[in-house]
């Protein structure tokens, strides 16, 4: 089983280098995405666009891919299959894993599962109407209820695309991108709007 704090640990002073804050790291395998090798996948963005440049993920991908060979040659095994690795940014439908990115997205549709049951429920999709910093606690509207989940019982949370959240977004950054891969981002875009 691979260790994920280990991975972060290794990580997040890369990400950190180059002025990068780290959203999420996580391996998942053939048996989850019918790969046929593992991928180790690495969210990160820049504090104060909430994106990385395409230029960005390479520079960030050399220094992860440094790190763990230099481990991985003093013998430490990081990840025991063969894997690839995979950086990117959030985007707009972002994973929710720290409490700031809550606090952040207010009034956005939200999805939260939960690692134990609250109120008899594991999962919860509705409006984000609040996040308690001093307690942790994060309000959430589903089906006309209003419950208050500990961000602490937080398994997986992720933003819903809506035209709401696509109005509130901030435009995508395209500096450095071809234009096969701007055509691409015209293409989501349109198909957002429709």
């Amino acid at each position: 089983m691979t260790d994920i704090a280990r991975l972060i640990e290794i990580v997040e002073p890369e990400a950190r280098a180059l002025g990068f804050d780290l959203v999420r790291v996580r391996v998942y395998g053939k048996s989850e995405v019918g790969d046929e090798e593992h991928t180790l996948q690495v969210m990160a963005e820049r504090p104060e666009t909430g994106q990385l440049l395409i230029e960005d993920c390479a520079a960030l991908s050399h220094r992860i891919s440094d790190a763990m060979d230099a481990l991985e040659e003093k013998g430490e095994v990081l990840i025991e299959e063969a894997y690839r690795l995979e950086v990117s940014s959030p985007g707009i439908d972002r994973p929710l894993t720290r409490a700031k990115d809550f606090a952040a997205v207010i009034g956005h549709e939200t999805r939260i599962e939960l690692s134990e049951l609250l109120d008899g429920r594991k999962r919860f999709r509705g409006d984000l109407i609040g996040f308690e910093a001093a307690t942790q606690v994060i309000s959430i509207e589903d089906e006309g209820v209003v419950y208050a989940v500990p961000f602490a019982l937080v398994a997986s949370a992720k933003l819903i695309l809506t035209d709401r959240l696509i109005a509130a977004s901030r435009p995508i950054d395209t500096s450095g991108a071809d234009e096969e891969e701007l055509s691409i981002v015209d293409d989501i875009v349109e198909e957002q709007e429709d």
